[in-house]
């Protein structure tokens, strides 16, 4: 069920592979998606994100966190979207190695995340992946996850 995505792949198609909802699904568009290799998603960061209210109010910014499970939603995409079986499983993020943050994530920012599979076994995985504004490298980190019977 490998899909080309010359076009991309919208929220609804997104929503089909993961059980993420607002306001915690954090990959708006896969612009490209190759089976067992490599997957490239975006996040549209708005004023009227939630974390933004707290985050800081006088000076919004995306916390890091939430920049890594935008990249670790990608990484679950890749994971899952050619599986037939894929409503009966969760990935589960286990480990996150080597993360880096080179600037802040604000407003008006779009963040291209960027996965690739380093490893796969039956029901571990590995991925490299950076997140990226305007070309610019703002976070990387090696992922780890466990795909897990719901």
């Amino acid at each position: 069920m490998s899909e080309p995505s010359t076009n991309g792949h919208d929220v609804d198609w997104i929503r089909s592979i993961l059980p993420h909802r607002y306001p915690f699904l954090l990959v708006d568009r896969v612009l490209d998606i190759e089976a067992g290799k490599r997957v490239v998603a975006l996040k549209n960061v708005t004023a009227n994100e939630q974390f933004f209210l707290g985050h800081f109010p006088q000076r919004p910014v995306m916390p890091g966190v939430l920049i890594i499970e935008a990249l670790a939603q990608a990484a679950g995409i890749l994971l899952l979207h050619d599986r037939e079986d894929r409503g009966s499983y969760l990935v589960y993020l286990t480990a996150v190695e080597r993360a880096r943050f080179r600037r802040p994530v604000v407003p008006g920012d779009q963040l291209r995340l960027e996965v690739e599979l380093a490893q796969l076994r039956r029901d571990y995985s590995k991925v490299r992946t950076r997140a990226l504004v305007a070309g610019e490298v703002v976070a990387e980190a090696v992922l780890s996850s466990a795909m897990v019977k719901r």
